[in-house]
C-alpha cells in the first residue's frame, strides 16, 4: 500500500502565515508529513475520511492544547488493483483564534479537493 501527501491551496494559504509567526512551524509540518504517511488516519475522526490533527508549536510555546489544528481527508483508491491512500492537507488554523471548523467550511474543503483533484472515478472513501 501506498500512501501520498497533496496539500491543497486553501492549506498552503492557511500555511502561509502561520509559517511567518511561528519559525518552528516548517519542521513540525515536516514531521507531521511523515506520520500521516506511516499512518493516514492519525489525528480524530470528525467526518467521514475528515481528520483533525492537533499540532503542537514549541515556537507558541503552548504544546497540543493551544497549538495548531490541521485538517486532512483521507481516500483509498485502487489503480490496477493496488491500492493507494492519499492524504489530502486541507486547512491549517491557530486553535486560540478558532476554537472549531464548521460542517459548512468542511463541506466546502471536500469540494475544493474533490473539484481540483478527483474525477470521481475509481475512488473509494476510506
Amino acid at each position: 500500500m501506498k500512501s501520498n501527501i497533496i496539500i491543497t491551496e486553501n492549506f498552503r494559504r492557511e500555511s502561509k502565515k502561520l509559517l511567518k509567526k511561528y519559525a518552528s512551524l516548517k519542521g513540525e509540518l515536516i514531521e507531521l508529513e511523515e506520520t500521516l504517511l506511516e499512518n493516514p488516519k492519525t489525528g480524530v475522526l470528525i467526518k467521514e475520511n475528515i481528520y483533525k490533527v492537533r499540532l503542537a508549536v514549541k515556537s507558541k510555546g503552548k504544546g497540543k492544547s493551544g497549538g495548531l489544528r490541521v485538517i486532512n481527508y483521507v481516500i483509498k483508491v485502487d489503480i490496477n488493483d493496488e491500492e493507494e491512500i492519499t492524504i489530502f492537507l486541507m486547512s491549517i488554523y491557530d486553535k486560540s483564534i478558532q476554537e472549531n471548523i464548521s460542517d459548512n467550511r468542511l463541506k466546502s474543503l471536500v469540494n475544493e479537493v474533490t473539484d481540483e483533484f478527483l474525477d470521481g472515478s475509481n475512488q473509494e472513501e476510506e
